[in-house]
């Protein structure tokens, strides 16, 4: 590659990654999101033992 082209696309790579992000939204609707609930952590709870679990497992 040459430089020039090594620069442009160091730029453009910046460029992008420098746009800002918006969240994913969960739900196109918002009244299905408020009947959702909230969401529960992973800390302490049975999901996070099955990922434990899951971790140390091969496959």
């Amino acid at each position: 590659m040459k430089d020039a082209q090594l620069k442009a696309l160091l730029k453009k790579t910046q460029a992008k990654a420098a746009q800002t992000k918006k969240p994913a939204s969960k739900a196109f609707d918002s009244t299905l999101e408020a009947t959702r609930g909230k969401t529960e952590p992973l800390q302490g709870t049975e999901a996070e033992e099955i990922f434990k679990e899951m971790k140390r497992r091969e496959f």
